[in-house]
């Protein structure tokens, strides 16, 4: 009987505090903005993040083993677009962009 409270109290703490922790996706998220600026790069970044373009950015290529969502707004929760690994997506210059990690 113990064995099976033990057991109950183990699995719904795993519910409650979620199955797995959020992991790094392996790789890098490069942004391009203008000529005249270096690349951005975001390494390893961790799944369920939410990071902001920069005001010029303008291709984003997605070089990590995770999809990535640009999404339209400043934080991540406006309406998206996948972009799977080695892939990349136009942002138009603007400053309201954002991309997140599956």
């Amino acid at each position: 009987m113990r064995v099976l409270s033990t057991a109950f109290a183990l699995a719904l703490g795993t519910a409650l505090l979620g199955a797995a922790p959020a992991h790094a996706a392996t790789g890098e998220v490069v942004v391009f903005t203008t000529e005249f600026e270096d690349l951005m790069r975001y390494p390893d970044p961790a799944s369920g993040s939410c990071t902001v373009l920069p005001r010029t950015a303008h291709v984003l290529v997605n070089l990590t083993d995770a999809e990535v969502t640009m999404h339209a707004g400043r934080g991540c929760f406006g309406p998206g677009v996948t972009v799977s690994p080695d892939r990349g997506w136009h942002a138009p210059p603007s400053g309201l962009f954002s991309f997140s990690v599956a």
